[in-house]
């Protein structure tokens, strides 16, 4: 059996991730659903590893070392983005969707654990298959999944990547229509709209680029003789390893005070803490685009390596009842949305944009958010306030909120 070194390691889950941007190219279905590239690689090549094993085949072995510094990395740049300034700047209606979408998340746990308790199974596999994967994506299951291990949920890592893909598939497919339902049962294509103070100008901007259009340009200039880019560049990687580092120390605090929690839960309170203390005082003039970056960055490589290592046959004996509960969240998602959050984000255009924005991202990622989104306004009209509010909330503010609510629940059930 070949063994990896650390390096070796990373250096073939970069080749896989490419390998699954190449598959993508090839097969349409899987961009137009948003299935990450990391996830469609990492995904092969733990099926060929599957049928390898069973044919008794000799394995590549992989070191895995890095794989959870590279999942902190990722949730601390999540974290640099959680500002109260930018709450602020979007006003009361991003304020008004993040609660709803906290409630929603806490409801998701709610009916997953009620499901999976009448179905005779594990309370936490109902939580797993909630806000985990749908709210949270592939990347909060995977690093939810050990804890979740720990307390005794059979296939836990393999159940989060079921879940997640499954969520991210629906997020896609029912986004659209609903979306489409409200506006035409409403009248509401030719209505007027007005966009809110400091709304981006444009549709279908990363996450990170609407932020940067609502804050000032953080960027600080270089010393004399130094790149621009590389010192800002250095700037964010070091400030993700200082919060990383000081992390640390918080999560074992955490963990002594008996609360169980994953590894970057601390991480994500530092980072949280030093990006509203910069916007306050301006001492670290940081850039959410560069971190946002490091994060993706981070996040695809981690996902690559999980997914190699994962045991798909994990996943026998759990299927039907990992149907059951998905089902019933993909029902409640389907009620609430256009009877919740549509009536609540103000029951104009807007709100139906909206609406079709909070399915992608409350069941799969917000890239299948952005995408409904675009489907609708390309189908109808602009709606630059959508695209302000959706993914403020749904690529900055949900997942801090939704590491808190999962880790309630995970105390609450010990």
């Amino acid at each position: 059996m070949v063994a990896f070194d650390l390096v070796q390691t990373v250096a073939f889950a970069g080749v896989v991730l490419f390998f699954g941007y190449g598959v993508k190219r090839v097969i349409p279905f899987l961009t137009r659903y948003n299935i990450p590239a990391p996830v469609v690689g990492g995904l092969i090549v733990s099926l060929v590893i599957l049928i390898a094993n069973r044919a008794q085949v000799p394995v590549p072995k992989f070191d895995t070392t890095l794989r959870d510094p590279l999942m902190i990395a990722f949730f601390t740049s999540v974290g640099f983005g959680a500002s109260v300034s930018l709450l602020r700047v979007g006003g009361p209606l991003v304020l008004l969707f993040f609660a709803v979408s906290t409630v929603v998340a806490v409801l998701q746990n709610v009916v997953g654990w009620a499901t999976a308790t009448a179905l005779g199974q594990h309370p936490l596999l109902g939580v797993l298959a909630g806000s985990v994967t749908l709210t949270g994506g592939p990347a909060t299951g995977m690093a939810f999944a050990p804890e979740f291990a720990a307390v005794g949920v059979p296939g836990a890592e393999t159940v989060a990547v079921a879940a997640a893909m499954v969520g991210i598939v629906a997020g896609g497919l029912m986004g659209g229509p609903i979306g489409t339902f409200l506006i035409e049962r409403y009248t509401l294509a030719a209505a007027a709209t007005t966009p809110p103070a400091g709304a981006a100008d444009g549709e279908g901007k990363l996450a990170y680029q609407v932020v940067e259009d609502l804050l000032p340009d953080p960027q600080a200039a270089a010393p004399a003789g130094e790149d621009v880019e590389a010192y800002g560049l250095l700037k964010a990687i070091v400030i993700i390893l200082i919060a990383m580092g000081i992390g640390a120390w918080v999560s074992g605090l955490l963990k002594q005070a008996g609360v169980t929690l994953p590894a970057y839960i601390g991480a994500m309170l530092v980072a949280a803490a030093i990006r509203n203390l910069d916007d306050v005082t301006g001492a670290f003039k940081l850039s959410q685009k560069l971190l946002d970056d490091l994060g993706s960055v981070s996040l695809s490589l981690f996902l690559v390596i999980a997914l190699m290592t994962l045991d798909l046959t994990r996943l026998a004996g759990l299927a039907v009842p990992l149907a059951v509960i998905l089902l019933a969240q993909l029902l409640m998602i389907a009620i609430i949305a256009p009877l919740i959050v549509f009536r609540f984000a103000g029951r104009d255009y807007d709100a139906a944009v909206m609406s079709s924005g909070f399915i992608g991202f409350m069941l799969g990622t917000t890239a299948n958010a952005m995408a409904n989104m675009e489907a609708l306004v390309q189908r109808f009209r602009p709606s630059p306030k959508a695209f302000l509010v959706v993914p403020m909330v749904g690529a900055f503010f949900i997942d801090f909120t939704n590491a808190i609510i999962i880790t309630f629940f995970l105390n609450f059930y010990r």
